[in-house]
């Protein structure tokens, strides 16, 4: 499957995005219609009130919208083509977005997707405009109408510095749409938004631990159109945002937009230029804009580099101190081509989708190892090696989805990771002793509340089992796993089978042959001439396992059992059914008590796949979820009931499937 993230090369029709409007309807249909009735777009799906503002507080001052041809005289889409300078922070703590914005200019064939040309404020005007983003492995097309929180006719958000241009505004809109609210968009990853423009996958590196070749693999990144973003650490939220003694901020996203060398008295000097999206707040060390290394540089080469030397929040500095002052740089790749070494590769991707679900699918990380084993698990077989070598390149990209938007129903990023593990033959699943006794072979470096964790790695061909996990168990989210590879790769989630293994069913046996058990139950039988009521009497002193704690079965679950074994449909139960019944209970009770460790009367809703394998049953992880949502308590436990009308109703099933 070609990576369909590569925007090189093609025209922005090849990459087609899916309308997010309620009713589904285009850009070009919703401006027509505009057109046709002589109106202003009003988008109802993002109104242009305090709840597209803010979820968590009011708002703090006294907010007007309006469209730009309110605000100035003359208003433009884009004025003298889009570039860095256009992008000014406003109120909102999103320079992460930002730095990705500024980064994005310098792409110019991403940009035109992202940006599309195709509107503006002339005479097919109708207050409306669309910018199209990647989400979750597809793209889709987010509408605006052009009403922007304004303040004494000012702008607050995002916008340009020049007071007349608008498309980094309604930019910032469309993505505040496409998240919930403005308020959705504090604190972030740049990475997070240079994904969301390109469909590319990520890569982070330390600069305190960083590869001897970290310059050459920046220079390489961006010659091949990579946008690239870093910050410095903050110890504390008292620190966030902090102004050094350099002009640095602290916990604040840069963008990184170029690099170069000079040399000075015949040694070569590497150079970073850096942008912070405030447009203002520089670096003051060597190298700044002023500093009096640029005079022993060739004045070709300075007038070459310092095109930009005003106070415009962009700067260069010397490789060494980039280092020694950021942390951590981010490096989207448009395309997941190998930055480590001289040979473009072309890479396959695969993408596999799951959920973690409390009580069934969401195990926690290989420290809760009970539980690790029930985390959705995929094989990923490496049939050849990489060209010139013997082994593969994989990218692994884990990514949750949707919690941004989530942010306003009280929930955040997970704590995600993954691990890797050598596949061994013939397993459809593998069990928490496999976990027990066996080591990954590959994993992410650390756990770390961002949208997505991805590592690189060179592994020998072979199958591998992929284990996507939240750090603690019984957290939710959805997630999407990316996996690049020089060769194809072949991916599917294992234990996705469902079937079934029923024994059939004991032959009669003559009344002179019945065995003390059974004139018993046969006894009891008569007495209640096969009716459903039968089964309220089998309480644990029935089975003669005291151990069970239930007061006998529900009305709900005879009925179930009725249905199960009356196989000609009378409503009433033979002899012959009951004494078949009989013999399931009795394994059913025995498997219970085997997962049932602490005599409490139940077991765990995460042991639930293991139970029902032993009782002849397989199911994938959708069904899984859907029992633990339906039958499991707050403490992720079903009783014996619950896990007997369970049981009963899958056998039901697939009894009625077999007949087909």
């Amino acid at each position: 499957m070609p990576l369909q993230s590569n925007l090189s090369g093609k025209g922005s029709s090849a990459l087609k995005a899916e309308s997010t409007q309620w009713d589904g309807r285009s850009f070009e249909e919703l401006r027509q219609e505009c057109l046709s009735n002589g109106t202003l777009f009003e988008d109802e799906d993002f109104p242009a009130t305090d709840s597209s503002l803010f979820y968590s507080q009011s708002t703090p001052v006294s907010i007007e919208w309006k469209r730009p041809k309110e605000l100035c005289d003359n208003p433009r889409f884009i004025v003298g083509g889009a570039d860095r300078t256009d992008i000014c922070q406003g109120q909102l703590g999103d320079c992460w977005l930002l730095a990705a914005v500024a980064s994005l200019t310098l792409k110019k064939d991403a940009m035109a997707h992202v940006v599309p040309t195709d509107q503006g404020f002339d005479n097919r005007y109708a207050g409306i405009f669309h910018f199209r983003f990647w989400q979750h492995n597809k793209w889709v097309d987010v509408v605006v109408d052009d009403k922007l929180p304004s303040v004494r006719n000012k702008l607050i958000m995002l916008h340009s510095a020049s007071n007349n241009e608008f498309w980094s505004a309604l930019l910032e809109k469309a993505y505040a749409k496409m998240h919930g609210s403005y308020e959705s968009l504090k604190g972030g990853s740049t990475m997070e938004a240079m994904e969301d423009f390109t469909g590319g996958v990520g890569e982070m590196y330390d600069t305190k631990s960083c590869p001897d070749n970290m310059f050459a693999i920046m220079k390489k990144a961006l010659n091949r159109g990579s946008m690239m973003g870093c910050s410095i650490d903050i110890s504390s939220s008292a620190e966030s945002e902090a102004k050094t003694s350099t002009g640095l901020v602290k916990g604040h996203a840069y963008s990184v937009t170029g690099v170069d060398e000079v040399t000075i008295r015949g040694r070569k000097v590497k150079l970073v230029r850096v942008r912070n999206p405030w447009g203002q707040v520089e670096w003051n060390g060597p190298w700044s804009d002023n500093s009096r290394e640029w005079d022993s540089v060739d004045s070709s080469d300075k007038n070459r580099i310092m095109q930009n030397s005003r106070e415009d929040g962009e700067f260069w500095m010397e490789f060494e101190d980039f280092k020694r002052n950021y942390n951590k740089v981010e490096i989207c790749n448009m395309t997941p081509d190998a930055l480590t070494d001289n040979t473009k590769r072309h890479w396959e991707v695969e993408m596999l989708e799951g959920s973690w679900i409390r009580g069934s699918t969401a195990g926690g990380c290989r420290n809760y190892i009970d539980t690790f084993w029930t985390n959705p698990q995929f094989k990923l077989r490496l049939n050849d090696a990489d060209d010139d070598d013997d082994v593969c390149s994989v990218v692994v990209a884990l990514m949750q989805k949707g919690r941004r938007k989530l942010r306003k129903e009280g929930m955040d990023l997970q704590t995600i990771g993954f691990a890797m593990y050598k596949a061994p033959e013939g397993e459809d699943y593998l069990s928490k002793d496999f976990f027990r006794y066996n080591g990954s072979m590959a994993r992410s470096k650390t756990y770390i509340n961002m949208r997505e964790v991805s590592e690189r790695f060179t592994l020998p061909p072979g199958d591998y089992v992929l284990v996507p996990t939240i750090f603690q168990p019984h957290k939710e989210a959805d997630f999407l796993v990316r996996v690049f590879s020089e060769k194809k790769a072949k991916a599917l989630e294992m234990g996705d089978n469902v079937d079934a293994d029923l024994p059939d069913p004991p032959p009669p046996s003559e009344p002179e042959d019945e065995t003390d058990e059974e004139k018993g139950l046969r006894r009891l039988f008569d007495k209640l001439a096969g009716d459903v009521r039968i089964f309220r009497y089998m309480t644990p002193e029935f089975y003669d396992r005291k151990e069970i704690k239930f007061d006998g079965l529900s009305l709900s679950t005879c009925h179930s059992i009725m249905n199960l074994m009356d196989s000609d449909g009378t409503g009433k139960l033979e002899f012959q059914e009951f004494k078949v019944f009989w013999e399931k209970m009795k394994k059913w009770i025995m498997l219970f008590l085997s997962f049932d460790t602490d005599r409490s009367g139940k077991m765990s809703s995460y042991e639930l796949r293991i139970a029902l394998k032993a009782a002849g049953m397989h199911l994938n992880n959708d069904l899984l979820q859907l029992i633990g949502l339906r039958f499991a308590d707050d403490n992720f436990d079903i009783d014996f009931d619950d896990y007997l009308t369970c049981i009963v109703r899958l056998e039901n099933m697939f009894s009625t499937l077999n007949k087909y």
